[in-house]
């Protein structure tokens, strides 16, 4: 049988996994010439060509389970035990050493290059010529093909990589669980997302990290705590980036070395193989198929966006290096979900108003004009298909502007978009203060009045003039509605609720699960997983009171809370 027909039943041992191992990355692309062939390459050093470098992972000592993703597990038939067997947790905690064929004992590190807002930068690369820049603690270490998916699972805190720029390779219990529960709560949001597969954490290994001092306002860490070291595995279909197309593309139109345009060429195809097979004829030529893929990301990447939007997400770092080619959430670095609406809220203290909120659509327009400028690399000499491109790229806006039309129809269940009503909403919206979730979960009751409506509201003094206008608006929404009876009223709303979430992993809760965490009590960390894999049901009234709820105003404008540095 084809691998890529295998079906998984129940895999209870990590050898059984054997039969579904398929590293088409390591298999495909070109190794870094320089690599050392014991996979033992720790320090910052300056890559010049290939597209991975083999690296072995740095275990993390005396590692403890902590979570896996229940769900997850199930679609790829694995059975829970799995999590917690020896060589499961020893391989997934960064030991592959007693890894036996056809596992690999190497894992292997991409570089890419880094653009912020359509700008290429250099300068976070320690040679300044953007050729050490890369997985600096993310390392591959195994492929396989289940039920017809190809899954690459990837070790988020393996250890350092030539791409680490001195830094020590480590992710730190604190931005694993942030990244572990968001990544399922994305996907059952609906959201296309890397998946999160385990949790494991060191109980004696730790690294000093800056952070906040506790009910601090600052904008900047102040102090360097310590921290218990952790890793996550997260899965994608691939882990290419819009970076990794533009470094192949800077290295082309510079000449730096006889095969850049060769390796250019092989990662677009790789990443079509990977992300957009389905869609994309393999026997079609190569200019056909730059083309098609500029085409197919675009309508994924707007329509991930539009999701983002439409869920509260805010990427808060969404760079050229944070964009993943296959158009899905990548990255849960600076992330945050938006409490109190405010369409520049921007969770990352170094983000700035260009990865706000409501500029996300700008954010990933730019992103898209660096990946169809590398793709247009490639196509330079033919004419007709680099101005192809060229109009691809120019449409994005157009696009873009389509799905956020979609999106917001879908969350106010307009049969067409009627922009005085969105306006006057995110006027009210702005001026009332209201709390993004409970605002549109609330409104898909469809109210009698604004009563409902009022318990999203953070501003407690609203004069009645205001008041008035709220209710001129429902009554003005409900009125395009065209509701004639009370089972069509519950049809709708019940639609309405299918696009509007109950509930979002808010900052103050993650952290409150973390903190738990450092001290080994799991339990908040494993409700929360229960909680936000089922973000649109009606869960039970102490879940209700515990996690629907407006931000407590206590944590406004709290460092670590309100707002984070770069996580770790």
């Amino acid at each position: 049988m084809n691998k890529a027909q295998k079906k998984s039943k129940n895999i209870n041992k990590l050898n059984e996994l054997a039969q579904f191992i398929d590293y088409s990355l390591v298999e495909t692309l070109q190794s870094d010439p320089k690599a050392t062939r014991d996979g033992k390459d720790f320090f910052p050093r300056e890559v010049l060509s290939g597209h991975y470098v083999p690296v072995v992972p740095t275990p993390i000592k005396d590692s403890i389970y902590i979570a896996h993703s229940k769900n997850f597990f199930k679609e790829l038939g694995f059975s829970d035990s799995l999590a917690t067997s020896d060589d499961f947790m020893k391989m997934f905690s960064g030991d592959t050493s007693s890894l036996s064929q056809p596992f690999k004992k190497i894992g292997w590190a991409t570089g890419y290059a880094l653009s912020i807002y359509g700008t290429e930068y250099y300068e976070q690369c320690p040679f300044g010529t953007g050729n050490g820049y890369g997985d600096g603690r993310a390392i591959s270490i195994l492929e396989v093909l289940i039920n017809g998916k190809r899954w690459e699972m990837q070790l988020k805190g393996g250890g350092r990589t030539p791409y680490c720029r001195g830094a020590d390779g480590r992710a730190v219990l604190r931005s694993s669980i942030r990244e572990f529960l968001a990544q399922e709560s994305m996907h059952s949001l609906g959201v296309p997302t890397s998946r999160s597969l385990t949790l494991y954490r060191s109980k004696s290994e730790t690294v000093k990290r800056p952070w906040f001092l506790n009910d601090s306002y600052s904008k900047d860490p102040e102090v360097m705590i310590e921290e218990f070291v952790a890793i996550t595995t997260r899965v994608a279909p691939s882990f290419l980036r819009v970076g990794h197309l533009e470094l192949f593309a800077r290295r082309t139109r510079k000449n730096q070395h006889p095969k850049a345009m060769q390796e250019l060429e092989v990662i677009v195809l790789h990443l079509i193989d990977r992300e957009y097979s389905e869609v994309i004829d393999a026997s079609l030529p190569l200019e056909e198929k730059i083309v098609l893929l500029a085409q197919q990301f675009c309508q994924r990447l707007t329509s991930l966006v539009a999701n983002w939007i439409r869920v509260g997400y805010c990427q808060g770092n969404f760079n050229g290096d944070n964009c993943a080619a296959g158009g899905f959430t990548l990255d849960y670095g600076p992330f945050g979900f938006i409490e109190m609406f405010d369409p520049q809220y921007q969770p990352w203290t170094g983000g700035g108003v260009h990865f706000s909120f409501l500029n996300q659509p700008q954010a990933a327009q730019r992103n898209f004009t660096m990946f169809c400028k590398s793709l247009q690399t490639l196509v330079l000499e033919n004419k007709k298909v680099f101005q192809e491109l060229e109009n691809i790229k120019e449409d994005f806006s157009i696009v873009m502007q389509e799905k956020m039309i979609q999106m917001w129809c879908a969350k106010l269940h307009l049969k067409s978009f009627n922009p005085k009503l969105f306006n006057e909403l995110i006027t009210l919206m702005i001026e009332t203060s209201v709390d993004y979730t409970l605002f549109f979960r609330e409104l898909s009751n469809i109210p009698d009045d604004i009563t409902k409506l009022i318990q999203s509201f953070y501003n407690d003094s609203i004069d009645e003039k205001l008041l008035q206008r709220w209710s001129m608006w429902l009554e003005s929404w409900k009125s395009k509605l065209h509701i004639t009876t009370s089972q069509q009223k519950e049809e709708i709303s019940s639609l309405m609720k299918q696009v509007n979430p109950k509930y979002i992993l808010r900052e103050s809760i993650l952290v409150s699960a973390y903190k738990q965490a450092q001290d080994g009590d799991y339990t908040l960390v494993n409700e929360l997983q229960e909680v936000m894999t089922n973000p649109y049901c009606e869960q039970s009234k102490l879940i209700e009171e515990k996690y629907y709820r407006k931000k407590p105003l206590q944590y406004f404008d709290i460092a670590g809370i309100s707002h984070v540095s770069c996580s770790s």
